[in-house]
């Protein structure tokens, strides 16, 4: 049974910023392991909602190295998204672009901030996305991002529970 600690907490803390925190049961190294290894990457990142698989999930974990997903819906729409990894500082912090990878919306890439904290073999996972403009901001929540994302971190607790 999942606590109000484990469920997807968004705020907006400014008008170009969206702030993600999801607590779960697993040391922090495991997490960011989760985080960026495409092996398990493709097993929870995109997940719900009608979602097929994670067609594409390529991922070069170096500062500069860029990744890649492709997802895939039921019946066969793809949604591209691709960025740059700016900073690795295994297992306490990630920051990388993000672009969905489509017109005219590639034109708007934000920066994500991940952050990994542990505490007693819980880590919480907190994510600050900054958009280039609250409009950006504001389309990107219209999209559908914060049920998405709440499916895919429900899907990566699953799958930290296989790992541990």
């Amino acid at each position: 049974m999942m606590t109000a600690k484990e469920r997807l907490i968004v705020t907006l803390p400014s008008d170009n910023e969206i702030h993600m925190e999801r607590t779960f049961d697993a040391p922090r190294a495991l997490v960011f392991e989760a985080l960026t290894r495409p092996e398990h990457v493709a097993k929870w990142w995109g997940c719900g909602g009608g979602v097929e698989q994670l067609a594409v999930c390529e991922i070069d974990l170096r500062v500069g190295g860029g990744y890649r997903y492709v997802i895939r819906k039921a019946g066969g729409q793809e949604y591209p998204f691709k960025g740059v990894y700016r900073e690795i500082a295994a297992p306490t912090r990630l920051v990388y672009t993000q672009i969905y990878d489509v017109d005219p919306f590639k034109m708007h890439e934000a920066l994500v901030t991940t952050t990994f904290d542990e505490h007693n073999g819980r880590t919480t996972l907190r994510e600050m996305t900054w958009c280039g403009s609250k409009a950006v901001r504001d389309g990107m929540l219209q999209s559908g991002m914060e049920q998405g994302a709440a499916k895919s971190l429900d899907a990566l607790a699953e799958l930290l529970e296989t790992l541990r």
